[in-house]
């Protein structure tokens, strides 16, 4: 007996910026907001980009890092800094990167169709690689620039103007790190709190921008190209950890905690015996759910059905970013008869890998 239970739409999902709360046939639930990585508490709206924070965040991301590099830019070909240069470099890749996701946003909000049955929010995920690959191009450009400099022995002019310049650096960078991390955080976005982190090394390239030009201020005109070099091997050091997210994300990688939380969850609704073939993985913001469950075998298919559906509403409730939970109902053997003997010689020619209790 199986069943693949329809898309969850009797959940109306509302949210504010401080909680997170659930309608269910006309009982209302309020799950509380959780720090950390989040992924086992509370629910997420997946239309939370379309609707506020998402487009909010790279909206207001965009106009205040075009702003910022745009300053620099125009202060660092003035004042031949080669630190300022790379700082501002690095800030218009943050730019691009903005713009990556807003695109990845207004994208995800078109409607699942035929083609595209999941939706589209592996746009998302796409805008994360996209970031990465600016990272690395930031790094190449501020190195080029850096050589260049120390190389010619040019020195910097228009010192103080220039530090001016790396202070609104700083500060902007920083704020708008904060912004942006906090907001991926919450409604549980790999590529916005890349971009976030992508936000703070650049915050601390413009403070490596302003030390460069204080040395040069002092008498040392190669602290500002050298300073450039430092700004390159500090944006290199968040290549590693950024790419290592939003690949793990490429290739459906979940939390530690999600798997069993999920047989936790599921293991405590009455009526289910066992628990089988639990899969998870990230579509965008969205978590989507399969797995199986044995129930007695002499039940009928409307209680089997019932117990099905309650372990869905427990997983739409319990955990974070639930947009899909699919189920498919084995009845409890006590024979030790395989209920998938018929397809297991299928599963065993495709090579499938099965997911462990």
């Amino acid at each position: 007996m199986a069943e693949h239970d329809h898309q969850h739409n009797t959940h109306e999902h509302v949210h504010d910026e401080h909680e997170h709360t659930h309608q269910h046939d006309e009982h209302e639930h309020t799950e509380d907001e959780h720090g950390g990585h989040g992924h086992t508490h509370g629910t997420v709206n997946p239309d939370l980009y379309g609707n506020k924070a998402g487009l909010r965040a790279v909206q207001i991301s965009t106009a205040g890092m075009l702003l910022v590099s745009i300053i620099q830019f125009v202060i660092a070909i003035v004042g031949n800094s080669a630190g300022l240069f790379a700082d501002a470099l690095h800030n218009t890749g943050d730019v691009l990167t903005t713009i990556a996701l807003w695109i990845a946003f207004a994208l995800s909000r078109r409607a699942a169709n035929q083609r595209y049955t999941y939706g589209y929010y592996r746009a998302e995920d796409l805008a994360g690689v996209f970031i990465v690959l600016v990272i690395i191009a930031s790094a190449v450009a501020s190195a080029i620039e850096s050589i260049n400099k120390l190389t010619s022995g040019t020195p910097p002019t228009q010192l103080y103007l220039s530090m001016t310049a790396a202070v609104v650096g700083i500060v902007g960078n920083e704020v708008l790190a904060q912004y942006k991390i906090s907001v991926g955080k919450r409604i549980n976005s790999v590529p916005l709190i890349a971009d976030g982190q992508h936000s703070r090394i650049d915050g601390l390239t413009s403070l490596a921008a302003f030390i460069g030009l204080i040395g040069a201020a002092l008498g040392f005109p190669i602290a500002d190209p050298i300073a450039g070099l430092v700004i390159t091997v500090v944006i290199l050091t968040v290549v590693y950890s950024t790419a290592k997210s939003v690949l793990q994300r490429l290739l459906d990688s979940v939390d530690a905690r999600v798997v069993p939380t999920i047989i936790r969850e599921a293991s405590a609704v009455p009526g289910v015996e066992g628990t089988d073939e639990v899969r998870a993985r990230w579509v965008g913001h969205t978590l989507h759910i399969a797995m199986n469950i044995e129930v007695d075998a002499e039940l009928t298919l409307r209680k089997a059905h019932e117990i099905a559906e309650e372990v869905r509403h427990r997983l739409f409730h319990n955990l974070e970013g639930v947009s899909e939970v699919i189920i498919h109902t084995d009845p409890h053997s006590h024979d030790g008869k395989d209920p998938h003997k018929l397809t297991a010689h299928h599963m065993q020619e495709a090579q499938r890998s099965i997911a462990p209790r």
